[in-house]
């Protein structure tokens, strides 16, 4: 028997209350309210990095994805594919050093080795996606006289969408993840909270970034899963 939407809801709400507790309790309440300001400004910046990259992931992965699934790139695509995965081939750290050297410090850069470290499950999720629709549903699409691109959008898609929701949810993992090493090359993100916390052995400022990173995290991956739900209904 499946949770109803609301049970959902009060788990996540609960497991969210549950962990600011333990934190407050942990390094007490007094180190949140001196690192509130810098709670606030870095969370908008950290979002920035991974909403700009993500866009521009999304923007490129899904007609990527799309292009290699179609019978003409069949012979290429996992050739291609090798192309999208230069950004997880390479470690974050280098990534973001190769980034630096060819464009400079600060949230650009940034911006560019978090789309290269995205990019690789949303194209792939997307192809699998498509290649993975039933060849039957394709055969009653086009004997009913639908056009490439109707059968793309009417049939295609909606199937390959719990797949290609999984690599989207993948890469944003990715991204929050990493957008904390972008402090090393002068961007801002939860990682100003991290590496001076490691550096001085502050662990309370240490573990106030790496939670408020977890917990963006776990936020943005329970509204895609919520996004799924809502345009995949039969599938949730």
């Amino acid at each position: 028997m499946q949770a109803s939407p609301l049970m959902r809801f009060l788990g996540f709400a609960g497991a969210i209350v549950l962990v600011l507790a333990l934190l407050a309790w942990g390094i007490g309440l007094d180190t949140i309210k001196a690192r509130q300001v810098d709670l606030i400004y870095l969370g908008q910046q950290h979002l920035k990095l991974v909403f700009i990259s993500m866009f521009f992931a999304l923007l490129v992965g899904i007609p990527s994805g799309i292009l290699l699934s179609r019978p003409a790139a069949k012979g290429i695509a996992e050739y291609v594919m090798q192309i999208f995965n230069v950004g997880n081939t390479l470690p974050p750290l280098a990534v973001l050093a190769l980034a630096m050297v060819v464009i400079g410090i600060g949230d650009i850069p940034a911006i560019v080795a978090l789309f290269l470290a995205s990019l690789l499950p949303i194209v792939r999720n997307t192809y699998s996606g498509l290649k993975s629709v039933p060849p039957s549903l394709i055969e009653a699409a086009n004997g009913i006289g639908m056009t490439k691109l109707q059968r793309l959008w009417q049939v295609e898609l909606p199937n390959a969408w719990p797949v290609m929701l999984s690599g989207i949810r993948i890469a944003t993992a990715i991204n929050v993840g990493t957008a904390p090493l972008a402090f090393l090359i002068g961007a801002s993100s939860y990682g100003e909270l991290i590496f001076p916390g490691i550096y001085l052995n502050d662990f309370p400022t240490l573990i106030l970034g790496a939670t408020a990173t977890a917990l963006f995290a776990l936020i943005l991956d329970s509204l895609l899963a919520w996004l799924g739900r809502i345009l995949s209904p039969h599938t949730a």
